[in-house]
């Protein structure tokens, strides 16, 4: 399943999830444009657990909880986390306001990224990705358009399927695959099985479900629109 949008529009426009959007951009291309530079910055950059435990009293370490955010790994790495944030991120902002939005998403992000080290702490391996910080993001939508629904793309054999999805069952089976991934990569002892960090992704959506309500949060009028289905 692929999601396209959700059926919810903005009623302002999302500055701090656009310039959010553009940073990841900004640092994939610059890193890619240059390889033989990428892997020292990445090594720099990046969140490795045993690292940051080895030299927990070093304040550059705890520096890379929030830089290795801004990193990816590859172009499928970067597109997919990024369209889960146009889609969400904007509606999640336009409720919480900008300023609080950025500290509420660079905080999942934070604490996803912790999350992974506590399970994680042997690992060596550098550690990159929004995806902690934009599964509080999935949170937060949860919480505040509950009855929301997520246009997705099915590909069913040869015939593509456009299908409306609630907002709640999309992210409750989301936060389910990656929290039973997550019990499997601990029981195996597979550190980040498949190549994905799945504590992250259940740090950062647990760290939204807390966080969203405490917020300050905009409170609008319901509108009324004559297609029941708008904007689609």
């Amino acid at each position: 399943m692929f999601p396209l949008k959700d059926t919810v529009p903005s009623r302002s426009f999302p500055l701090v999830n656009w310039l959010l959007i553009g940073t990841n951009v900004f640092v994939f291309l610059t890193l890619a444009g240059d390889p033989f530079q990428a892997a020292p910055w990445v090594s720099l950059l990046a969140l490795v657990p045993r690292r940051l435990l080895l030299h927990w009293n070093n304040p550059y370490e705890y520096l890379t909880l929030i830089t290795s955010l801004f990193m990816h790994g590859g172009w499928a790495h970067l597109i997919s986390n990024l369209l889960a944030l146009y889609i969400f991120g904007d509606n999640v902002e336009d409720r919480m306001g900008s300023m609080p939005y950025l500290f509420f998403y660079l905080t999942c992000g934070v604490v996803a990224s912790l999350v992974h080290v506590a399970f994680n702490a042997t690992s060596a391996v550098p550690t990159v990705g929004a995806s902690g910080a934009i599964s509080g993001v999935l949170a937060a939508y949860l919480l505040l358009y509950p009855t929301a629904r997520v246009i997705t793309f099915i590909p069913l054999f040869f015939l593509p399927w456009l299908v409306e999805i609630p907002a709640v069952f999309y992210l409750g089976i989301w936060f389910v695959s990656q929290l039973s991934n997550g019990l499997l990569a601990t029981v195996t002892g597979v550190q980040t099985l498949g190549g994905v960090a799945w504590w992250a992704h259940v740090g950062g959506f647990v760290a939204g479900l807390f966080l969203t309500p405490g917020l300050s949060l905009r409170r609008y009028a319901p509108r009324r629109y004559p297609d029941e289905y708008y904007p689609w």
